[in-house]
């Protein structure tokens, strides 16, 4: 089913994480707000749960519309209730389908390769990387340690991919990307990225890619249903040591 409501620019506010933001902001109609919130949240679902429940409430009163830039993320959305106001999210498993502009796009990824650690110039921005990950356990636990930790974060992954989503400067992103893979024996591929899943968040139509939930509706596992699976990036994030 489509939804074709037309979006009031100053009754909408766009909730993401600093990855995501980075490939919203350049489309936001004028006059659209926004809210960023940090990236490292993703390491634990129930924080980042509950720190996008205090977000929807405290914005439900002066927005008709919140739209997050979101996906299940470790099932953080399930449980998200919308109170008095309409919570639009892409139904998609996590922000890499958004980066390839559908759930399809990933599916077929997940199909041609599994094993892919996705790079993206927001995750590069905000340092979530194994280069610059690596660089931390070194000053942590030291060289060897910091090695054979990487090993078994990364034994699954056979390939890097960098997703161009067009954003300008890609140049150094793309070497930066490369010289990560070299360093962890890993496959090098660059692949086109879209932005069509961002532009129906933004303007519709809210087909069966995004799920919308009217005031008063608690998000359920159930209204996702998403088949992609894949050893994604938030396997990795998962594995990293805490307390870093």
């Amino acid at each position: 089913m489509q939804t074709d409501q037309k979006l009031d620019p100053e009754r909408t506010k766009v909730i993401a994480c600093a990855t995501v933001i980075e490939e919203m902001m350049p489309l936001m109609p004028q006059g659209m707000a926004y809210e960023i919130l940090d990236f490292g949240l993703h390491l634990k679902p129930e924080n980042l749960k509950m720190t996008l429940q205090e977000s929807i409430d405290a914005n439900c009163a002066d927005f008709d519309t919140l739209i997050l830039g979101y996906g299940l993320c470790s099932m953080a959305i399930v449980g998200l209730t919308a109170r008095d106001c309409t919570l639009v999210v892409p139904r998609v498993d996590d922000c890499i389908a958004i980066f390839l502009g559908s759930k399809d796009a990933y599916t077929e990824q997940a199909r041609k390769e599994p094993g892919t650690y996705y790079l993206t110039k927001g995750w590069i921005e905000v340092s979530d990387t194994p280069f610059e990950e690596h660089k931390r356990m070194v000053e942590k636990y030291g060289q060897e340690q910091a090695d054979r930790i990487m090993g078994i974060m990364l034994k699954h992954y056979t390939r890097l991919a960098y997703i161009d989503t067009g954003q300008d400067d890609q140049e150094r992103y793309v070497e930066y990307a490369q010289k990560t893979a070299d360093k962890f024996n890993l496959r090098f591929e660059e692949i086109q990225g879209s932005d069509a899943l961002v532009r129906k968040l933004l303007f519709g139509p809210w087909g069966d890619e995004i799920l919308v939930a009217q005031p008063g509706h608690t998000i359920d596992y159930m209204d996702f249903k998403t088949t992609a699976t894949t050893t994604s990036n938030m396997m990795f994030l998962q594995s990293t040591p805490q307390g870093k």
